[in-house]
């Protein structure tokens, strides 16, 4: 997060930024929304970096063909954080739930290149304790509206 004000402070300084906006990390709702829209994404080679073709490695984003909203990498390469605190899933029917407002895991969703086919997808999920350090995930940056707009 402290990467994410950072961000924001340098491209508005920049005028480079959306008035009313602010880079953030995305929710599991956001991503949900990324990740599933359109058709199911496809072939796991054509469209991220798993155990069967990541040469043991990460990779540089945007190699692999992007989903159907023209996202690239939402299957493997890196486990991706989220702004989301780890619970499980609530029941019933909602619409954009947010996570509880404090834990001690934040989501990791999306997979690695270690992993086979079928754990790279944007489904998967886990979490990771945000005081700890770790060797497999990554992060993609949402540009949102602020919470005053």
């Amino acid at each position: 997060m402290e990467f994410c004000r950072k961000l924001t402070q340098r491209e508005q300084a920049a005028g480079r930024l959306p008035a009313g906006h602010e880079y953030t990390l995305p929710t599991e709702a956001q991503w949900e929304h990324a990740g599933t829209a359109g058709d199911y994404a496809g072939d796991p080679g054509a469209m991220g970096w798993y155990s069967g073709n990541a040469s043991g490695t990460t990779h540089p984003a945007g190699q692999k063909q992007p989903n159907a909203l023209g996202l690239y990498d939402m299957h493997g390469n890196v486990w991706e954080w989220f702004l989301d605190w780890y619970a499980g899933y609530p029941g019933g029917s909602v619409t954009d739930p947010l996570g509880p407002a404090k834990g001690a895991f934040r989501v990791f969703r999306g997979g690695g290149w270690w992993l086979d086919g079928v754990g790279c997808r944007s489904a998967n999920r886990t979490m990771g304790n945000p005081n700890s350090r770790f060797n497999y995930p990554g992060l993609r940056v949402a540009l949102v509206p602020t919470a005053s707009q």
